[in-house]
């Protein structure tokens, strides 16, 4: 659960869980776990702060105490690293730094990865993940494309 997280994180969302737990009871319900998930600059919606909770109530009380409070952070943390990686195996196929794939800069990365695909093959892949219709797939394309968020 916390394995992801340092004492210094530890320590800093234990003071943030804290301060929204306003009754001292140790447990906090939806509308608390949004205001500390702000104050530490993360912006869920209402569904997925329920949805979090959900995943982590042991007790189904639709409140969550600071253990399950953590689990719910070391979560988020490892979406940060997996944003990382997205970011990353987007700058190897942004060859020019543009902030766009091309079809010419995915043809030299499929290639790479010895996959020789036609241009008809790769202006399908492009098509189908180019949600603006600019012929190009930039960042947020990319992500979705990967399946995520």
């Amino acid at each position: 659960m916390s394995d992801q997280l340092n004492e210094q994180q530890i320590s800093e969302y234990r003071e943030s869980f804290a301060l929204f737990d306003k009754n001292g009871d140790g447990a906090i319900d939806v509308e608390e776990l949004g205001q500390v998930m702000r104050s530490l600059n993360q912006e869920p919606t209402n569904e997925e702060l329920k949805d979090m909770i959900n995943d982590v109530d042991s007790d189904n009380n639709g409140r969550i105490d600071f253990n399950e409070f953590l689990t719910i952070m070391s979560r988020m943390k490892g979406n940060d690293e997996t944003e990382n990686d997205l970011l990353e195996a987007f700058k190897v196929f942004d060859k020019d730094q543009d902030g766009s794939i091309t079809q010419d800069e995915l043809r030299s990365v499929m290639s790479n990865l010895g996959q020789k695909l036609s241009s008809q093959e790769l202006d399908e892949m492009i098509k189908e993940a180019d949600i603006d219709g600019d012929g190009k797939i930039n960042y947020k394309e990319f992500v979705k494309m990967m399946g995520t968020n």
